[in-house]
């Protein structure tokens, strides 16, 4: 392999941020925190919304997550729904 082009491969720990479930299992995912695992030894952590621990097909439940805010979010990037202007009614059909 060529030196200097590859990530960095090394050891982290991933945390379900919905169970608080955490696995230690190797990346090149780039994290700010740290934590000590279980042997002593402090790790990269990088923290999901989902993990086997939580995701559906793999707990055999469906379970609503949003975490994230997905309308208010939606509503901060394009703006509230308007409803739709009514149509004005027509003045006088007679006249």
């Amino acid at each position: 392999m060529k030196p200097g082009i590859h990530p960095n491969y090394r050891y982290v720990v991933f945390q379900d941020t919905s169970s608080g479930d955490k696995f230690l299992t190797r990346s090149t995912i780039e994290t700010t925190e740290t934590v000590t695992w279980d042997d002593g030894n402090e790790y990269p952590l990088a923290k999901v919304e989902i993990s086997a621990f939580t995701h559906p097909f793999f707990t055999g439940q469906m379970k609503i997550v949003d975490t994230a805010g997905r309308v208010e979010r939606f509503e901060r990037r394009y703006g509230k729904r308007r409803k739709a202007a009514k149509a004005d009614a027509p003045a006088d059909a007679g006249e």
